[in-house]
Parts: C-alpha cells; sequence; structure tokens
C-alpha cells in the first residue's frame, strides 16, 4: 500500500553502556545504523570525536564463528542432526536469559570447537595416508612371490639385477635378448617372479665379470629398477597392512570421539551465531564517533518504531535520543508496507528494485494482477488444491517460527494456488482430463467437458483474445499508475500527455481495428458498431495522435526537432502492440499445462488392462507424471509472470532505485534471542 516513512535518529550515550546498547538495538532489529550525516562534523579536524579500528577483534570473532560451524560439520557429518533448523520451520527462539547463561560457558564451548577441529584435521590426514599405503601394496603385488629383500644385488661371487620389462615377455625371449647383446658370457640365470600383460618381473643373476654385459643387454630391453625397495615383499605388504589397519582404528575410534559430542551440538549452534553476532557489532562499533566517555550513533528508523524506540533507550541508559525527518535530498532507505492480500508479493517488486524517490509502491496494484495471472498459466483445479494445501499446512505447522520472508513466499503461492483453482474451474482441468480418463478406461462412461467456460485445447482463439483483453488492462492500469505519479509530484499536465494521449490514442485504434475483418475473424467477431461509436473512436485516435505529436517531444524549445521527436514517439504504438502480443503467453502455458497432463494420462490409460497390475501402474504414471507437470509448469508460470510484472507492467510507470532498508540485526543461522 505505501512506503514506510523513515526517521532519522541520533543518539549520544554514555560509552560504558554501549555494549549493552548496542546489543539491544541488535534483538530488536529496527534501526539501520548510518553515520554519514555526523561524519562531516563529528569527523571534522579538530573535533574530540574518534572512529576506533575494530578490525581485528571482528576478524576474531568471525574466525571464532567459522571454526564454531566448521565444529558443527564434523559432528553433523557423523551424527544426523534431530533439530537442525529447516527452509521451513525457521530460527529456534532462545530467551535472553538462556542466551545469557549458554554465553558464560564460552570459553569450555570453544575447547570442544578446538577439539573437534583438530579430530577434523586428523581424520583428513588418516583418510589422505590410507589410500597411499594401500598404494604401496599395490605396487608390491606383482613381487609378493619373491622371498629375497628388494636391495638384493648379488653374493660374493655373482651380480643380481631385479626389475621389470615392459608387457608380457616368455622367459626363452628374455634369454635370448641376453645372448644377443652378451654372446660369450656363460652361467646366467632368470627368474620371472611375475608375469601380465602390462609387465614382467624379473630376477637376472650373473657371475659378477658378466655384470656389466648383462646389464648392457637388459638395458637394450628396457629393463627397469622396481619402485619398491627394503626387505622382501611379503613383510613390507604386512606391514602396510598392519598400518592401515591402525589408521583404520584410529577413524573408528575418532569418530567415536566426535558422536559423543554430539550432545553438545546446541551449544556450538548458539557459539556460531554468538560470535557472528560480535563480530557484527564491531562491524558498527568501528563506524561509530565517541570519545572516551560518549559515543554517537545514527541511522535510520520505521516512523511507527521512533516513539518506542526513543521511550525504550531513555528509559534504560543515560543517553539522549533525537528523531527527525530526513533532509529532502537525503537518500532514504526503502521499507514497504502492505496488506495481508498484497504483503506476499513485496519480495518479487524487491527483486526487481524498491520503489526511488517520489514513486509509489506498486506492490498492491502487482498484486492485484499477480495471482490471476499466475493462475490463468498454471489453469489446473486440482494442481492449485495441491498448492493451497501445502502452502497452508506449513504455514500453520511452522506458525510463530517461519521467518518473514519465508512466510511471504508461502502465502504468495498459497494464494496463486487458489488463482489457479479458479481458472482450472474455468477450464474444466482437474490433473488435466484425468476424471474423463478414469470414467473412460475403468468404467467405460464418457462425462464430456467439465469446464464452466471453454477448454484452452477446443477454442483457443476465444481464450487468446480474452488474455490480449487482459493484457490491455494491466498495460492500462500501467499507465494509470503513471498518471497517478505524475499528479502527485505536482505535474498534472505531465499525466495528460504522457498517459492521458496514450489512453485516447490506444482505446481509439484497438476499437476501430476489432470492427475490421482481419482481426475481429481472427477471434470469430463480427463486431459492428453505430456510426457515432466509431465516430467517437476515431476523434479519440486522431486527437491522441496529434497530442503525442505535439507534447512527446516537449523538452525541445525547437518546434522542429520538437515535432520529430513527437512523431518518433509516436512510432511507440508498436511497443504497445508488442507488449500487448506478449500476453499470447497466458494461452501457450495453460495450454502446456493441459496437454502435458493429457499426455501423462493416455500414457496411464494404455497401461491400464491388466486387471490388477493395470491399475497399479496407471497410478504409478498418473502420480510421477502429474509431480513433474506440476513442479515444471509452476516454475514456468512463476517466471512468466514476473515477467509480464517486470517488463509489460513496472515498465510503464516504474523506475525503482531504492535502497532496502537494512536493519542492524541477528545475523545468525540457528538461534534468534529475544528480549
Amino acid at each position: 500500500m505505501s512506503v514506510l516513512s523513515m526517521k532519522r535518529v541520533l543518539v549520544a550515550g554514555l560509552k560504558k553502556d554501549r555494549k549493552e546498547l548496542l546489543e539491544l538495538l541488535q534483538r530488536k532489529g529496527i534501526v539501520q545504523i548510518s553515520t554519514e550525516d555526523i561524519a562531516a562534523e563529528a569527523g571534522a579536524e579538530g573535533s574530540v570525536f574518534y572512529q576506533s579500528d575494530e578490525s581485528g577483534a571482528r576478524t576474531t570473532f568471525e574466525k571464532s564463528a567459522q571454526a564454531a560451524t566448521n565444529a558443527l560439520s564434523v559432528i553433523n557429518n557423523a551424527v544426523k542432526d534431530p533439530n537442525a533448523v529447516s527452509m521451513f520451520s525457521g530460527r529456534h527462539q532462545m530467551s535472553l536469559t538462556d542466551y545469557t547463561t549458554n554465553v558464560k560457558k564460552r570459553e569450555k564451548i570453544m575447547e570442544m570447537v578446538g577439539d573437534l577441529n583438530a579430530l577434523a584435521k586428523r581424520q583428513s590426514e588418516i583418510q589422505a595416508e590410507i589410500p597411499k599405503l594401500e598404494a604401496q601394496r599395490e605396487s608390491l603385488t606383482p613381487w609378493l612371490s619373491y622371498d629375497q629383500d628388494m636391495g638384493f644385488t648379488g653374493t660374493k661371487t655373482t651380480r643380481a639385477f631385479i626389475g621389470t620389462l615392459p608387457n608380457e615377455v616368455p622367459l626363452e625371449e628374455i634369454y635370448k635378448g641376453i645372448d644377443e647383446v652378451a654372446k660369450d658370457i656363460t652361467g646366467v640365470d632368470v627368474t620371472i617372479i611375475s608375469s601380465s600383460s602390462e609387465q614382467t618381473c624379473i630376477q637376472v643373476v650373473c657371475l659378477n665379470k658378466d655384470a656389466a654385459k648383462v646389464e648392457e643387454a637388459l638395458r637394450h630391453m628396457s629393463f627397469a629398477r622396481p619402485v619398491v625397495s627394503g626387505s622382501d615383499p611379503k613383510s613390507q605388504d604386512a606391514a602396510l597392512m598392519q598400518q592401515i589397519e591402525g589408521l583404520n582404528r584410529q577413524l573408528a575410534e575418532n569418530e567415536g570421539r566426535i558422536a559423543s559430542y554430539a550432545e553438545h551440538r546446541e551449544e556450538i549452534k548458539l557459539m556460531a551465531d554468538y560470535f557472528q553476532m560480535r563480530a557484527d557489532k564491531y562491524e558498527v562499533i568501528g563506524r561509530l564517533y565517541q570519545t572516551d566517555k560518549i559515543f554517537l550513533l545514527s541511522g535510520y528508523v520505521e516512523e511507527r518504531n521512533a516513539k518506542a524506540l526513543e521511550d525504550m533507550l531513555e528509559s534504560r541508559f543515560d543517553c539522549v535520543v533525537e528523531v527527525k525527518d530526513p533532509s529532502p535530498d537525503e537518500d532514504v532507505p526503502v521499507a514497504l508496507r502492505n496488506n495481508g492480500y498484497a504483503a506476499p508479493v513485496e519480495g518479487v517488486v524487491g527483486s526487481y528494485a524498491l520503489p526511488g524517490k517520489g514513486e509509489i509502491d506498486p506492490t498492491f496494484i502487482a498484486a492485484i494482477f499477480y495471482y490471476f495471472l499466475f493462475g490463468m498459466m498454471l489453469s489446473d483445479a486440482a494442481y492449485g488444491l495441491i498448492m493451497v494445501v501445502g502452502c497452508a499446512v506449513i504455514l500453520n505447522k511452522n506458525k510463530g517460527k517461519i521467518e518473514e520472508g519465508m512466510r511471504k513466499t508461502l502465502t504468495m503461492f498459497m494464494y496463486a494456488g487458489i488463482g489457479t483453482m479458479f481458472w482450472g474451474v474455468m477450464f474444466g482441468s482437474y490433473f488435466g482430463d484425468l476424471p474423463q480418463v478414469v470414467m473412460r478406461t475403468f468404467f467405460g462412461k464418457e462425462i464430456g467437458s467439465l469446464a464452466l467456460w471453454v477448454e484452452p485445447a477446443v477454442e483457443p482463439m476465444t481464450v487468446l483474445g480474452f488474455a490480449f483483453i487482459v493484457g490491455i488492462i494491466h498495460i492500462f492500469f500501467g499507465m494509470g499508475a503513471s498518471a497517478y505519479t505524475s499528479i502527485k509530484q505536482g505535474k498534472p499536465l505531465d499525466a495528460l500527455y504522457d498517459v492521458g494521449f496514450w489512453y485516447l490514442l490506444l482505446i481509439g485504434a484497438i476499437g476501430i481495428l476489432l470492427t475490421t475483418d482481419m482481426v475481429g475473424g481472427m477471434f470469430g467477431l463480427n463486431l459492428v458498431l453505430p456510426g457515432a461509436v466509431m465516430t467517437i473512436l476515431k476523434v479519440f485516435a486522431a486527437v491522441g495522435a496529434v497530442g503525442i505529436i505535439l507534447f512527446g517531444g516537449r523538452d525541445s524549445s525547437n518546434w522542429g526537432l520538437r515535432i520529430g521527436k513527437g512523431l518518433y514517439a509516436l512510432y511507440g504504438i508498436s511497443s504497445y502492440l508488442s507488449d500487448i502480443l506478449s500476453y499470447s503467453r497466458l494461452l501457450a502455458l495453460g495450454l502446456a499445462t493441459g496437454v502435458i497432463s493429457s499426455v501423462f494420462n493416455s500414457m496411464a490409460a494404455m497401461v491400464a488392462a491388466p486387471p490388477v497390475i493395470g491399475p497399479v501402474l496407471f497410478i504409478v504414471i498418473v502420480v510421477v507424471g502429474h509431480t513433474l507437470n506440476l513442479a515444471i509448469n509452476a516454475l514456468g508460470a512463476y517466471v512468466h509472470t514476473n515477467r509480464l510484472e517486470y517488463v509489460e507492467f513496472f515498465g510503464k510507470f516504474y523506475n525503482g532505485g531504492g535502497k532496502p532498508f537494512t536493519p542492524f540485526t541477528e545475523n545468525t543461522k540457528h538461534y534468534k534471542v529475544l528480549d
């Protein structure tokens, strides 16, 4: 309904109360801290005020918060959290008394955090070490039948070569390869330890006097020393296996120790939130102007909360609170307030842009169309009922706990579900044509159409024409909002020039087009208007066109340039035509929902014949198919409804550019402390 009025607030308090006062403001979450208005004066040269550098303390608190968060992840990986905060349930609420009591145990809790993170680090080290040991065992596998030390080089009179040849090589080829290079040697012994398609592991023993020649022959055969060394392979493998078993025992023991901390999970959650709140608080402290005795805090507060804020601070602390109106040129943050019908759409408006200076809040008029457009695109009564019941159950189950943003989103989809139910009834769609298919397949009866108005697949042009009418009304509402904004800003002539003349032109042009054979025939119309009405429409169109030409370029004093700009502005009628055509998506998405539903229903009917398994398969296909169809087309309806609001509607009157009101509050994940 409106953009909330903001007040500037200045607080001068004693430094000894700074901690408690800031924590109170953080819990209340009603003041946006902003010191720009006092920066010039308080920070001027010679001023007694200064800003302290709190970056070190803030970094310390952020590290502590991250350490607690990491410790939580360690516990949650070991033991599932039965009290995890879900996207619907919101943060757990804690009284200030319980909060204060638990925070006093922070040193002990942070010791547990340190232990958990140390255990997690050790777990990671072990988990990285085990694959290395297993890789070493893998490299020993080809050598397990070898009973000598891997460093064996021979005896006093002999020389031994232990290594591998590429690929699988028969024993006779090895002897042949040695003989080709070292023909005059005797007493060479070759033992194949293992062989595979990748390599052949061998031991070659020769006399010391022949060692150089044998080594040369092996080199010609691409002989390579083994990657393993040390004692005999079996002993090494046993030792490695023992190490792996020991590490696995350590893993199990550490997992047990981590699991034992699960009973302290809630305390650790509180520490993550506590240190994050302290980090946020010290970020604010670093922006305050202060002396050795006092501090100055300034910012914005919603006008409706200004008096309560003033009374609260002055009753609890020795401080002075000054509330005043912002200056006219001040970039005031924006907060919206709407009734229960429109408030759920605030998130949609905020995703586009918040109102800029002098602009109206478009939420209510956007909401008027939002649920209608969404419903017409999804247009299935059963899907709508699922959305309504699902959102209502979640909202009721988590009443009082769900976060405000999620509450508005669920409420928006619940209202959109009501719109979907309405259009489903109008189009006769209940899981598509499922009632007709069930009656035909299992009872052998035809029940015909259930539509209260039309079926889009049977009369698409009727629905398309209605979609264009909706689009025209939607666009005209946007133009009306533009006129209202101009009048509110004291520019009534701008409303006439930029909106009034366009109303005349568009109403006249549309009325005339509907009487033509081309446009009227497209929608099955045979519209014949009385001559007087046609004359009025032509006058409207002519006056509108002339007005746009004369005043569309009124910012130019040169009449030639002014008329040129006016003609260019008149060319903008083509953009209105494309905007209206965009509303054909109302038919397209509605048809998509119905057609896909019918396809799944037909697929289910094809397998429904067998007496027992048939109905089961029918139900499975229907449930799976319609679940997918609901998910995909609900997403499509959401995206395209936003698109129509953002482009065709907001584009006519709304620029945005406002900065959101972001109060200093508890930016926590797990707990919300109540004062």
